[in-house]
């Protein structure tokens, strides 16, 4: 069940260059349109444009890192404190990306993200699924982050109230049911 849709009108300024369009965020600036589910996961769509497909007729893996840093930023975006929001910014460690499928154009994919276990310091690890019309799990990742300062440049601890409206306690969660 869905339990949180946010539609941010208002464009965001891109930190480092004037009119470039923010990571997580449409042409127009405007933070991508999700949906956060009761176990704190980020649902968002993609579909394959022409341009994201290579010469063997799918969508380009390097396509597949863009998205998951776009469903990624996109839950920061909807999810995060307005003040940490305008602080701090994620950027990526390592990606780990295990592809089982394809997509072709013009082919709708859906994507659900979320933090998986306790942050570590300025650390935490992402987990991004695609799944495909008929809900199978075509390519999975693992990220790992760090949270920076925006005016400093230097990584920050990611304090318990800043990571608590993203982490996924399976755990807890089994509990309640």
């Amino acid at each position: 069940m869905i339990i949180a849709e946010r539609k941010e009108q208002r464009p965001l300024m891109s930190a480092g260059t004037p009119n470039r369009r923010p990571i997580g965020c449409d042409q127009n600036g405007v933070p991508l349109v999700g949906q956060i589910d009761e176990r704190h996961r980020f649902h968002v769509g993609f579909q394959a444009q022409d341009f994201d497909i290579d010469e063997l007729g799918h969508v380009n893996n390097a396509v597949w890192v863009i998205w998951i840093q776009e469903a990624s930023m996109a839950h920061w975006l909807m999810a995060a404190r307005p003040e940490d929001r305008d602080r701090f910014v994620a950027v990526v460690l390592r990606h780990e990306v295990d592809y089982r499928g394809n997509v072709r154009e013009g082919d709708e994919i859906s994507a659900v993200t979320w933090i998986s276990g306790t942050p570590r310091g300025a650390r935490y690890v992402r987990r991004t699924e695609f799944h495909d019309s008929n809900g199978r799990a075509i390519v999975t990742a693992l990220t790992h982050w760090a949270m920076v300062d925006r005016e400093t440049g230097k990584l920050v601890r990611v304090r318990a109230e800043m990571a608590a409206p993203f982490v996924c306690n399976d755990e807890q969660f089994k509990e309640t049911k």
